[in-house]
């Protein structure tokens, strides 16, 4: 069982479980956690009669955040609040650093180096949250050891049309029908999952793929696109993954442009990295995608997009893609 803290993501499950009239024992069961945890969790938690996610991730932040010494960033409530949700998803200190710095360019009260940030954690951090932040400094030194060897592996992709140039109103997601796609990776780096979602609906596809190879996923991902009615199919937003190297032939082939993130720039893909989160809790780490049957990919795949989403005003993507669908069909 896991003995972190919970995270946003998991209080909402708690939520969305309990509403199901789930017991304690199951809930703890689906996220990996003791049933006592769950029990405490939602005791604490009560608001008029109702367990509430979003006051009992404010009532965390608030508790973690209650000793040791002020430095910039127990100063600001709002850049505090920014740091440890993402921290606790998971993000590292250079991700949350580099995101801030995109989300609020030119407001330097809400920057923050990742350096900082590293320094801020670890002086706090105790028990479990401290081998958590001792896992993300190994992760930098195996990055800092071949940083140049990384970037020449990648990056390299021909004719790459850069996020830069992707059209302005792709940003606030009021347009919809703009896509970012991804790939999971399975056991060894031999399998792959597809995901591809829709940025203003979340609305997900799973791909079953036979192979992670560039013609593999182009022709997988264009199968999957040819069930989008073409008024939906604006855009695909991808990384600098090799496997999307024929994304000039997939443009031919669906009519879809594809633009590039950044290197290093997962929140310019911020819709697929937290859907990717998502995934993981059905497949996690060390899954053989070779060996997952079709029927429970799409089974999983359904689950996800049925389930509300605090962003979506507790709507779920179904709902509001199936919105989208009608509004076009005359």
């Amino acid at each position: 069982m896991k003995t972190s803290r919970l995270s946003i993501e998991e209080r909402e499950k708690i939520f969305y479980y309990l509403a199901q009239h789930r017991s304690y024992r199951e809930i703890g069961t689906l996220l990996g956690r003791s049933h006592t945890t769950i029990s405490r969790e939602v005791k604490r938690n009560i608001t008029e009669g109702e367990y509430s996610p979003s006051v009992a991730e404010n009532r965390a932040i608030r508790r973690y955040k209650s000793s040791g010494r002020r430095r910039k960033i127990d100063m600001n409530d709002q850049l505090f609040e920014e740091v440890f949700q993402r921290f606790f998803q998971k993000w590292s200190p250079e991700q949350i650093s580099g995101y801030l710095k995109g989300k609020y360019k030119g407001n330097l009260q809400m920057q923050i180096s990742h350096e900082s940030i590293y320094q801020y954690i670890y002086a706090k951090a105790k028990g479990e949250l401290k081998k958590h932040l001792v896992k993300y400094f190994r992760q930098q030194g195996r990055k800092n050891k071949n940083r140049k060897l990384f970037h020449e592996k990648r990056g390299q992709i021909p004719d790459a049309i850069s996020i830069h140039d992707r059209p302005k109103e792709v940003e606030d997601r009021q347009v919809p029908g703009h896509w970012e796609g991804d790939l999971i990776m399975g056991r060894n780096h031999k399998s792959a999952l597809g995901v591809l979602v829709e940025r203003t609906t979340r609305y997900l596809f799973l791909v079953p793929l036979k192979a992670k190879k560039a013609k593999d996923v182009r022709e997988g991902f264009a199968h999957q696109f040819a069930e989008v009615p073409e008024e939906l199919k604006m855009s695909l937003t991808y990384d600098r993954g090799k496997e999307m190297v024929q994304h000039k032939i997939f443009t031919e082939d669906t009519k879809i442009p594809v633009y590039f993130a950044d290197p290093h720039a997962p929140w310019q893909r911020g819709s697929c990295e937290n859907t990717n989160g998502l995934v993981r809790d059905f497949f996690p780490k060390g899954t053989d995608f070779s060996k997952v049957s079709y029927e429970e990919i799409k089974h999983v795949q359904d689950m996800l997009n049925e389930r509300v989403r605090k962003t979506l005003q507790w709507k779920s993507p179904e709902f509001m893609f199936n919105q989208l669908i009608g509004a076009i069909k005359p």
